[in-house]
């Protein structure tokens, strides 16, 4: 029985093995799929880019080698802090913000009526001092002409001294021969005596004066000092009066007014500024650029508010020293961990050539300038 069920198993297996083995075959026997090819026009774009790339990347390089630039850089110029000198009222404003002065243009006009009076007080005691110098001057003329004076009967004094003492020696031997009387001859010898203190009162007389043309000169000094003294107060007076007129030192558009008639202001009190025409630009190397950087080097400057247009300058001077060295609170490396960081120095450059007709150039403006080191 078992024999039976085996012979009639063994025809099915032999049905079904052909079948796989057919399937096998012609999986075995079937051709793989073709690969795809890379279409020309992306390996002309890859080339096309890779030449732009060159094309691009040669020249940056080659500028790169032979300039050097910072984005660090600003436009300078000289600013002047318009300040009273002094305290007073503002009487009037005559300029606005932004516009445009002259020097020596009137700025600003502040109230003179007590710098006025201040004049006229000083003159007033210079015109007093000028009188009292020439009352002394008067008495000195005079303690000159009393010396004068008091020599001249000084010289007359001795003259009658002189010949009364002759008289007395001629009596004197006449009364030793009785020709003259005694009281004659005492009336003589009084004479004599007379005319002595007359001298000697003149000679005191002539100190006197003497002394008086001192004093005298002595008051003209002191009167000469005074008229000094008043004269020097009268130009102050005049000077603080025209303290009270501000006018403009240079060229230049006022920036940042602030102040309005009414106003009281005091000495070194900023009102506004007054930017000058003249700019250059300040810019901020690092130290790693400035080996090939010297005075005279041309530089292409590019304004950030003007992307359009290059301006034309030069290197004018590099600052010695860093700009940390001369800030604030300079770094003290000797103490502490030290971290090594690329220092910078500004560098001035100076434009070339600047027409009327270019567009404003404002201290603060950001620039980028090109050196020409190479």
């Amino acid at each position: 029985m078992k024999d039976n069920v085996a012979e009639l198993e063994r025809p099915l297996e032999t049905a079904a093995r052909p079948a796989s083995s057919t399937a096998a075959g012609s999986a075995q026997t079937a051709s793989p799929p073709p690969v795809p090819r890379k279409r020309p026009w992306v390996l002309a774009l890859a080339a096309a880019l890779f030449v732009a790339a060159l094309v691009w990347e040669i020249p940056r390089y080659l500028h790169s080698r032979a300039y050097e630039s910072t984005d660090d850089a600003f436009i300078e110029g000289h600013v002047t802090q318009i300040s009273p000198q002094v305290s007073a009222h503002v009487a009037r404003v005559v300029v606005k913000d932004n516009q445009e002065v002259k020097r020596g243009d009137l700025l600003v006009e502040l109230d003179a009526r007590d710098f006025d009076v201040q004049r006229a007080q000083a003159a007033a005691k210079l015109a007093a001092a000028r009188g009292r110098l020439q009352q002394a001057a008067a008495q000195q003329a005079v303690a000159q002409a009393n010396v004068g004076q008091a020599q001249a009967d000084l010289v007359f004094a001795e003259a009658n001294a002189e010949n009364a003492g002759a008289d007395l020696a001629r009596n004197q031997s006449l009364s030793q021969t009785h020709v003259i009387s005694n009281q004659e001859l005492d009336s003589i010898t009084a004479k004599a005596k007379t005319s002595s203190a007359q001298v000697e009162s003149a000679r005191k007389k002539v100190v006197s004066m003497q002394a008086q043309i001192g004093a005298a000169d002595a008051q003209v000094v002191a009167a000469k000092a005074d008229v000094e003294e008043g004269e020097v107060e009268v130009r102050q007076a005049e000077l603080q009066l025209s303290y009270t007129k501000l006018l403009a030192p240079e060229n230049g558009r006022v920036t940042r007014k602030s102040l309005e008639v009414g106003d009281y202001v005091q000495p070194g009190q900023a009102l506004f500024a007054l930017v000058q025409p003249e700019v250059w630009v300040v810019g901020n190397f690092k130290e790693t650029q400035l080996a090939q950087m010297r005075p005279g080097q041309p530089v292409e400057i590019k304004v950030d508010t003007y992307p359009g247009r290059i301006f034309n300058g030069h290197v004018d001077s590099i600052q010695s020293g860093t700009g940390s060295r001369f800030s604030a609170l300079p770094p003290e490396n000797a103490t502490g961990n030290y971290v090594k960081v690329v220092q910078r120095l500004p560098v001035k450059i100076v434009f070339d050539a600047l027409t009327e007709d270019v567009h404003l150039l404002a201290p603060g403006m950001s620039v980028v300038p090109n050196v020409k080191v190479r």
